[in-house]
């Protein structure tokens, strides 16, 4: 049996108990013990950081956000997909997550995170749209399982009707609004709508060819 190893601890700012694990070569994060993402089943995420960024591909010195940096594939899909003018911003509010990225050994987004086209903000991400209005082309949020916080408690403002708004007020015209959720939420379908957003719903498998169905809303302002 191949051994599973706990690397480290964090607490969120609500007391939820986040653990980085390794298994078998692959790095997971826990929270409560339940697993939030693993190294293995990243391909939703990568499909977040496309959709959002791939029609910024020839946009002249685009500027997008991400909000939450997980293991680092959204913000690695992101880099990808943009230009070498493009600019990058990550918004993390937990700061052994940046820790755990940054360091070498394990191989997730230290190399990302040297990419001179990135700025790191150990912050909510609540609070960065909040302050940055018409700032963003793009916004790609996957901060937590989706509408239904599961280790933040403040992370629910992102998916109610104040932190859409916010959202939509922090893209440039024309800009890209997408959100990572575990499954189809109608009632955070709806609050996007009531925001004046227009939405398009796409299924995006865990890993490529297979693994559970997770949800990307793709939105953007109507009319915009």
């Amino acid at each position: 049996m191949k051994k599973f190893e706990r690397l480290d601890e964090a607490t969120t700012p609500s007391g939820t108990v986040l653990s980085l694990c390794r298994h078998d070569g692959a790095y997971l994060i826990r929270a409560d013990g339940a697993e939030l993402m693993s190294s293995r089943r990243h391909y939703s995420e990568d499909q977040l950081a496309e959709l959002v960024c791939a029609p910024l591909s020839t946009v002249a010195g685009a500027r997008v956000l991400i909000g939450g940096l997980g293991l680092g594939f959204t913000l690695k899909a992101a880099l990808h997909a943009l230009s070498s003018d493009a600019a990058v911003e990550i918004a993390e509010i937990v700061e052994a997550v940046i820790r755990w990225n940054q360091q070498p050994e394990y191989g997730l987004a230290h190399e990302a995170l040297r990419d001179p086209r990135v700025t790191l903000h150990h912050a909510d991400v609540g609070q960065v749209l909040a302050s940055r209005p018409n700032a963003f082309d793009g916004i790609m949020l996957d901060v937590d399982n989706g509408a239904e916080a599961l280790t933040t408690v403040g992370n629910r403002r992102l998916y109610g009707g104040a932190g859409i708004r916010d959202a939509a007020k922090a893209l440039r015209p024309g800009g890209v609004l997408g959100y990572w959720c575990v499954e189809a939420d109608k009632a955070f379908e709806r609050a996007l709508r009531g925001a004046g957003l227009t939405v398009e719903t796409v299924e995006a498998r865990a890993y490529d060819g297979g693994g559970p169905c997770h949800v990307v809303y793709l939105t953007r302002r109507a009319g915009g």
